[in-house]
Protein backbone atom coordinates (compact mmCIF):
# COMPACT_ATOMS: atom_id res chain seq x y z
CA UNK A 1 0.00 0.00 0.00
CA UNK A 2 1.20 3.56 -1.08
CA UNK A 3 2.15 5.64 1.77
CA UNK A 4 -0.53 8.81 1.85
CA UNK A 5 1.32 12.11 0.78
CA UNK A 6 0.95 14.74 3.42
CA UNK A 7 -0.46 18.55 2.32
CA UNK A 8 1.59 21.22 3.21
CA UNK A 9 -0.28 24.38 4.04
CA UNK A 10 1.55 27.48 3.94
CA UNK A 11 -0.81 30.06 5.91
CA UNK A 12 0.59 32.93 9.00
CA UNK A 13 -3.64 33.10 10.08
CA UNK A 14 -3.99 30.89 12.98
CA UNK A 15 -8.46 31.44 11.95
CA UNK A 16 -7.41 30.34 8.24
CA UNK A 17 -5.54 27.17 9.56
CA UNK A 18 -8.25 26.12 11.54
CA UNK A 19 -10.72 27.03 8.44
CA UNK A 20 -8.87 24.52 6.37
CA UNK A 21 -8.54 21.55 8.86
CA UNK A 22 -12.01 22.32 9.65
CA UNK A 23 -13.00 21.78 5.73
CA UNK A 24 -10.71 19.05 5.78
CA UNK A 25 -12.28 17.37 8.57
CA UNK A 26 -15.41 17.72 7.00
CA UNK A 27 -14.51 16.49 3.49
CA UNK A 28 -13.11 13.44 5.15
CA UNK A 29 -9.26 14.13 3.74
CA UNK A 30 -7.15 11.21 5.44
CA UNK A 31 -3.69 13.32 4.24
CA UNK A 32 -2.04 14.79 7.00
CA UNK A 33 -1.91 18.28 6.88
CA UNK A 34 1.83 20.15 7.83
CA UNK A 35 1.19 24.12 8.55
CA UNK A 36 4.14 26.13 8.19
CA UNK A 37 3.61 30.21 8.76
CA UNK A 38 5.53 31.33 5.73
CA UNK A 39 7.62 30.89 2.45
CA UNK A 40 11.18 30.23 4.01
CA UNK A 41 9.15 27.57 6.86
CA UNK A 42 7.65 26.17 3.07
CA UNK A 43 11.00 25.69 2.24
CA UNK A 44 12.74 24.62 5.23
CA UNK A 45 10.12 21.57 5.06
CA UNK A 46 10.50 20.72 1.25
CA UNK A 47 14.39 20.30 1.49
CA UNK A 48 13.78 18.03 4.62
CA UNK A 49 10.58 16.47 4.20
CA UNK A 50 10.32 14.57 7.58
CA UNK A 51 6.75 13.03 6.76
CA UNK A 52 7.55 13.03 2.53
CA UNK A 53 6.90 15.04 -0.05
CA UNK A 54 3.49 16.66 -0.29
CA UNK A 55 1.08 15.78 -3.25
CA UNK A 56 0.21 19.47 -3.21
CA UNK A 57 0.82 22.46 -1.35
CA UNK A 58 -1.71 25.42 -0.42
CA UNK A 59 0.10 28.74 -0.53
CA UNK A 60 -1.15 31.88 0.67
CA UNK A 61 0.13 35.14 -1.11
CA UNK A 62 0.71 37.37 1.85
CA UNK A 63 2.87 36.79 4.65
CA UNK A 64 5.52 37.85 6.56
CA UNK A 65 9.48 37.02 5.39
CA UNK A 66 8.71 35.39 2.36
CA UNK A 67 5.89 35.72 0.88
CA UNK A 68 4.10 33.03 -1.97
CA UNK A 69 4.44 34.53 -4.82
CA UNK A 70 8.74 34.61 -3.72
CA UNK A 71 8.11 31.32 -1.92
CA UNK A 72 6.42 29.77 -5.67
CA UNK A 73 9.17 31.36 -7.65
CA UNK A 74 12.25 28.65 -5.75
CA UNK A 75 9.60 25.90 -5.79
CA UNK A 76 8.95 26.05 -9.60
CA UNK A 77 12.91 26.28 -10.19
CA UNK A 78 13.80 23.33 -8.27
CA UNK A 79 14.14 20.32 -9.67
CA UNK A 80 12.54 18.02 -6.98
CA UNK A 81 9.88 20.23 -6.00
CA UNK A 82 8.65 21.92 -9.62
CA UNK A 83 6.28 18.93 -10.27
CA UNK A 84 4.43 19.04 -6.87
CA UNK A 85 0.63 21.02 -7.74
CA UNK A 86 0.72 24.61 -5.69
CA UNK A 87 -2.77 26.12 -5.12
CA UNK A 88 -3.25 29.42 -3.75
CA UNK A 89 -5.18 30.13 -0.82
CA UNK A 90 -5.69 33.98 -0.83
CA UNK A 91 -7.66 36.78 0.23
CA UNK A 92 -6.18 38.40 -2.70
CA UNK A 93 -7.92 39.85 -5.18
CA UNK A 94 -5.63 41.73 -7.02
CA UNK A 95 -4.76 40.87 -10.39
CA UNK A 96 -1.62 41.20 -10.84
CA UNK A 97 -1.74 38.59 -7.93
CA UNK A 98 -3.31 35.93 -9.70
CA UNK A 99 -1.93 36.91 -13.45
CA UNK A 100 1.68 36.35 -11.69
CA UNK A 101 0.96 33.00 -9.61
CA UNK A 102 -0.84 31.60 -12.84
CA UNK A 103 2.44 32.86 -15.01
CA UNK A 104 5.01 31.07 -11.90
CA UNK A 105 2.82 27.99 -12.75
CA UNK A 106 0.58 27.46 -10.11
CA UNK A 107 -2.60 24.68 -10.42
CA UNK A 108 -5.34 26.81 -9.06
CA UNK A 109 -5.76 29.98 -7.67
CA UNK A 110 -8.78 29.86 -4.40
CA UNK A 111 -10.29 33.10 -2.92
CA UNK A 112 -10.56 33.03 0.83
CA UNK A 113 -14.46 33.92 1.16
CA UNK A 114 -15.83 34.88 4.35
CA UNK A 115 -18.05 32.32 4.37
CA UNK A 116 -17.41 28.69 5.29
CA UNK A 117 -19.16 27.32 3.20
CA UNK A 118 -18.33 28.78 -0.03
CA UNK A 119 -14.90 28.07 1.11
CA UNK A 120 -15.85 24.51 1.61
CA UNK A 121 -17.42 24.38 -2.04
CA UNK A 122 -14.43 25.77 -3.35
CA UNK A 123 -11.58 23.86 -1.83
CA UNK A 124 -13.50 20.35 -3.04
CA UNK A 125 -12.03 21.53 -5.84
CA UNK A 126 -8.53 19.79 -4.38
CA UNK A 127 -9.94 16.16 -4.37
CA UNK A 128 -7.63 14.67 -6.97
CA UNK A 129 -4.99 15.47 -4.77
CA UNK A 130 -6.15 14.04 -1.59
CA UNK A 131 -7.10 10.75 -0.14
CA UNK A 132 -10.49 10.44 1.24
CA UNK A 133 -11.59 7.81 4.35
CA UNK A 134 -13.78 5.09 1.91
CA UNK A 135 -16.36 4.72 4.32
CA UNK A 136 -17.13 8.42 4.15
CA UNK A 137 -17.07 8.54 0.67
CA UNK A 138 -20.66 7.17 -0.13
CA UNK A 139 -22.39 9.65 2.71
Amino acid sequence: MNKIQPILLVEDDLVDVMTVKRAFRQLAVQNELVVVNNGEEALAYLKQPTKGLPCVILLDINMPKMNGLECLDIVKEHALFKAIPVVMITSSKEQQDVDQAFMKGISGYILKPADYDQFLASIQVLAPYWTRNSEQDSA
